[in-house]
């Protein structure tokens, strides 16, 4: 199972499920967890490979890799701690994964925030995980990484941001690491999916104006999309929560409450 972390507030029936992005763990929720511990019931987890969830022996060598696969994961987590329903709130790898929990299991998903979202990749995203493809044996995952986290946040005000992430980055496997390019096979259809399906679940898009890559296309689907939203952040890229950590929380805080009652 995932490692994960509960907060448990002592009156409030509601949970909040937070889900971290490639590369990253838990941990890159640490703006939020005291804010949001005072409203709601608060499940963190790592995903597989990803910070404390670290796979075991027999998962590396047999067990398959895709986003269901990954999904079921935190499926495992919230069926062991007895949860019927949640609140999913994502940043950006993390946003997939939740839209394909509410495909598959939309009796489980109060609502969803999608921080950061990705739903359809440009042209320049699809040349870093072709060049990532070719290089993945040769260079250190790390370079990449490094790399990749400056082409999709380039700007002096997101140096926070990708520094966190190339920090929890370095605690991956290089295993991991080429895995995470082995999906990028599968994510074109399924975003594909995504856009052209309305769940009408509630959902809550959090994007950053400087969130060159993936922000054109968030527009387009929330207006689209009857039970959708979007709050635009200016000044901040694709890491909102991390980047406007104060405006991030109240926002959401509010939108989870007003979903819960």
């Amino acid at each position: 199972m995932l490692n994960y972390t509960t907060h448990l507030h002592k009156d409030s029936a509601t949970w909040v499920t937070f889900v971290h992005g490639a590369g990253g763990s838990s941990s890159i929720w640490f703006k939020q967890v005291r804010d949001f511990r005072k409203h709601f019931n608060v499940l963190l987890l790592d995903l597989r490979g990803h910070g404390n969830s670290k796979p075991s022996l027999k998962r590396v060598f047999s067990e398959k890799y895709d986003f269901d696969s990954i999904t079921n994961d935190i499926v495992e987590v919230i069926d062991h701690l007895k949860i019927e329903k949640s609140h999913f709130i994502g940043i950006s790898l993390g946003t997939v994964l939740i839209r394909n929990l509410a495909e598959k299991y939309p009796h489980r998903v109060e609502s969803m925030v999608m921080g950061g979202a990705i739903m359809k990749l440009d042209i320049r995203f699809k040349f870093l995980m072709g060049f990532g493809k070719v290089f993945k044996n040769v260079v250190p995952y790390l370079w990449l990484y490094r790399f990749f986290t400056f082409i999709i946040m380039p700007d002096s005000n997101h140096r926070e941001s990708r520094s966190i992430l190339v920090h929890e980055a370095k605690k991956l496997y290089q295993r991991e690491f080429v895995k995470l390019f082995k999906l990028s096979a599968q994510i074109n259809p399924l975003l594909r999916f995504f856009r052209a399906v309305d769940l009408k679940i509630p959902t809550l898009y959090v994007m950053g104006g400087e969130d060159y890559l993936f922000l054109p296309s968030i527009k387009k689907v929330v207006q689209r999309q009857s039970s959708s939203s979007l709050l635009l952040i200016e000044h901040c890229g694709h890491v909102v929560n991390v980047e406007q950590p104060k405006l991030f929380n109240d926002v959401v805080i509010q939108y989870v409450a007003d979903m819960s009652s």
